[in-house]
């Protein structure tokens, strides 16, 4: 995620299927302040997925909440201009980010800002030194850290205390717990 002068772009949502036939769609909150983060006139900035159709007029960059409600456990939102379900549709699999300051950090110590990891050194959990977390992706399921490792190639480890044990932001470093094929490449794939 990139910088801006205010502080941190955090991702506070993911916009999923259109609901209904005005404009309305369910989002997937990343935030323990859903309230705060999608109250009536909130302003949240988008991030298209990797690989997926840049923003146009049909993926604004930023979007307006118009007003939010639960339905079954789902958050339901509708934008500001977004009216239909053709162009509630068009916003599936957007993130949702909003900038944070960087003094600010989550309440609980098991959660971490992506800013917060991007940049730490990643050794495994026997020491090796492995390379540095260049980014966070959050996918439908759960959240992956990209790791370049020092031989240059990209990993992709999912971010599950199983697999990431130790994440020490202060001393700027994680530890994986290495498997077959998750960090070291498998014999034949050399």
């Amino acid at each position: 995620m990139s910088s801006s002068p205010a502080g941190h772009e955090v991702v506070v949502g993911r916009i999923g299927k259109a609901h209904g036939i005005k404009g309305e769609v369910s989002v997937e909150p990343r935030s323990d302040e859903p309230e705060r983060r999608f109250a009536d006139g909130a302003v949240l900035g988008t991030r298209t997925p990797r690989g997926t159709e840049p923003h146009s007029t049909h993926r604004p960059t930023t979007l307006t909440v118009r007003r939010t409600r639960w339905h079954l456990s789902r958050l339901l939102v509708t934008f500001v201009g977004v009216d239909d379900r053709t162009a509630a549709e068009a916003l599936r699999g957007l993130s949702l980010v909003v900038d944070l300051d960087p003094a600010d950090v989550p309440e609980d110590p098991e959660e971490f800002y992506d800013h917060q990891l991007i940049g730490l050194a990643v050794s495994t959990t026997e020491g090796v030194e492995v390379g540095e977390v260049s980014d966070v992706i959050h996918g439908a399921s759960q959240d992956l850290l990209a790791v370049r490792t020092s031989d240059g190639r990209e990993v992709l480890v999912p971010f599950v205390s199983q697999l990431v044990p130790v994440v020490d932001v202060p001393g700027g470093r994680l530890q994986v717990a290495d498997r077959p094929g998750l960090i070291t490449p498998l014999p034949d794939e050399d």
